[in-house]
């Protein structure tokens, strides 16, 4: 997998982390510099770490799936793409209000970083299993990324309000979706 490739799936996956920013700034009304960074070092620290245990996890377990790989990384990334894209249009509402709420606190946003890193965990189970993947070069492009586009989301959340969540979410899904494709389709030789 490219960089190109490997910068989209990182645009993909920190659309969650992206979302709950613009609401954290929307919530705060203010998207002063040390909001923006906690919101950017937790949900990029998280975004980072949880790939690199899917991958180990999805490498010790790699050589008894060998004949049939592709198709699990083409499953969880469709299926988290899927749930991303279901998220975007049928969000429930206590979700919604517990994550538009302004606290910061280490317990909220432990469990915010949590909440949007699961599909990672998922999505460097699928790396393993694709194969010829740089996993550090993917995890901190993965952590960057998710890093600017959550600090820079609470600046969004403050000054465009929810404009672009949902928007953020059909994106993630659509590149997540796609990206399974591609992989099925290079490992069955179709391209």
């Amino acid at each position: 997998m490219g960089f190109g490739e490997l910068f989209f799936l990182a645009v993909g996956l920190s659309m969650d982390a992206f979302a709950v920013s613009v609401c954290k700034g929307l919530a705060l009304k203010r998207a002063d510099r040390k909001t923006m960074y906690t919101c950017g070092i937790w949900f990029g620290a998280f975004q980072a770490l949880m790939p690199l245990i899917g991958f180990l996890l999805g490498s010790m377990f790699a050589g008894a799936i060998e004949a049939f790989d592709h198709w699990v990384a083409f499953g969880l990334l469709v299926i988290i793409g899927l749930n991303m894209l279901k998220e975007a249009f049928f969000e429930d509402d206590a979700q919604e209000q517990e994550d538009k709420s302004g606290d910061l606190s280490a317990k909220t946003m432990f469990v915010l970083a949590i909440a949007t890193s699961i599909d990672a965990l998922a999505v460097g189970i699928s790396l393993a299993m694709a194969g010829n993947v740089n996993i550090w070069m993917a995890v901190a492009l993965i952590g960057v990324t998710t890093f600017i586009l959550s600090a820079g989301g609470v600046k969004v959340g403050s000054v465009f309000g929810d404009r672009f969540e949902k928007k953020a979410q059909i994106a993630g899904g659509a590149i997540l979706i796609l990206l399974g494709l591609k992989i099925l389709l290079e490992h069955l030789g179709v391209i």
